[in-house]
Order: C-alpha cells, then structure tokens, then sequence
C-alpha cells in the first residue's frame, strides 16, 4: 500500500497541503513533470523528472532539494501520485482520448494541460475542462511554449520553426 500524505510530507519536512500541491500538479503533468506555487515549496517552482528543479527562492539550495526529494518520490510511487488519488479518487493523469496512446511529452500550466502524439500526428490541449485535438501535419514537435499575458497562448517548436495552436487545424 502506498504511502500516505502525511507519512510523505512527515518524510520530507511539508505540510500535506504542501505535499497535495505537488501531487495535483504531477497528476496534471502526467507523473513527469510539476508546476506549483505554495510557500513552503520556496513559491512558483517547476520539476521534471531527469533532475530539472527550479524553485522562487533560488539560491537556497537546501530547500531545493528537499523539494527535488519530495517530487521524486511522489513520482516514483507506483500507481496514481498517492496525494493526488486522495484527493481526487479513481482519477487518472491521462485527460486525453484514449485512442491517441501514450504522449511523447506532456505538460501543464495554470488551467491549461498539452500532450503530442507524434505517431499519431496529434496534439491534445485541455483548457477550461474541454479537450480538444489538433493534426500537427507535417510538422514534427520538439518543444512547447506557453505565454502567461490575459489569455494563455501555446506555440510549438518543428522542424519548420513556430507553430501557433491556432494555425493548427482541430480534428
């Protein structure tokens, strides 16, 4: 049986609350990767497994790690992220239609979730709770940008330069 919240936040030094916001955000990231911002976690930070850990409070490195520590082991647990299936119970990280298999990459930010599915020549984008799917064509997707101005904007990287999600065509 996987560990409980408190047992990993006990573990690492958090708060569940703590703990239940980097486990929602690696379920929004598909157990790889998390975006966050709680206090005790140093404010905004992001991880991504392979060792990639920013935090807001940059030059402490102590809190990083312990940070990095807390998002390894909520990611290495088998099964869903335990602090997330708490919270959201017979839930999984996989938003996008079955049908498309299993995403090359995948991330999140704020209200908004991205997965390519380059076999497929697909991208799936869920913004507000609505998924919605996008024939890449003939591009082959290596990167993802998100800016944060009033209202969200995606663009990926091909081998033919930027792609914006609106000159994509939904299928």
């Amino acid at each position: 049986m996987p560990d409980s919240t408190d047992d990993i936040a006990a573990r690492h030094g958090f708060s569940t609350e703590a703990v239940r916001a980097v486990a929602e955000a690696l379920r929004r990231g598909g157990g790889h990767m998390a975006q966050f911002n709680h206090p005790e976690l140093g404010g905004p930070g992001q991880w991504s497994s392979g060792g990639m850990i920013m935090i807001g409070e940059m030059g402490n490195n102590s809190l990083k790690a312990r940070v990095a520590a807390l998002c390894e082991d909520l990611a290495g647990s088998t099964g869903p992220v335990p602090a997330a299936a708490e919270e959201h119970p017979g839930q999984t990280s996989h938003w996008w239609p079955q049908n498309l298999g299993t995403p090359s990459s995948s991330g999140a930010q704020n209200d908004m979730r991205y997965a390519c599915f380059p076999d497929q020549r697909r991208i799936a984008v869920m913004r507000d709770g609505t998924v919605r799917v996008y024939d890449t064509g003939d591009h082959r997707i290596v990167g993802f940008s998100q800016q944060q101005s009033g209202s969200q904007t995606l663009s990926f990287t091909s081998q033919n330069g930027t792609v914006r999600l609106e000159d994509l065509k939904e299928v």
